[in-house]
């Protein structure tokens, strides 16, 4: 599952490149949890929870049905 996690976050990282920021996947769990690390931009945004669960989440959702969460560590 980690090698689909990796490929989805790969469509999702342009758009977050392009304000600055990316995305590192730290582990996925056996029980559906994925736990990344917003980096630039993205680290100190007042919108990045926002774009953690409406965006990264609900797009590797829909691409890999295992997983349940997302969450930033």
């Amino acid at each position: 599952m980690r090698e689909e996690v990796e490929k989805a976050l790969d469509t999702i990282r342009p758009a977050l490149q392009a304000d600055g920021g990316d995305i590192e996947l730290v582990n996925v769990g056996e029980d559906g949890i994925v736990q990344v690390r917003l980096t630039g931009a993205c680290s100190g945004c007042p919108m990045s929870q926002m774009t953690l669960k409406m965006g990264v989440e609900k797009t590797l959702k829909q691409i890999v049905p295992q997983v349940k969460s997302v969450i930033t560590v």
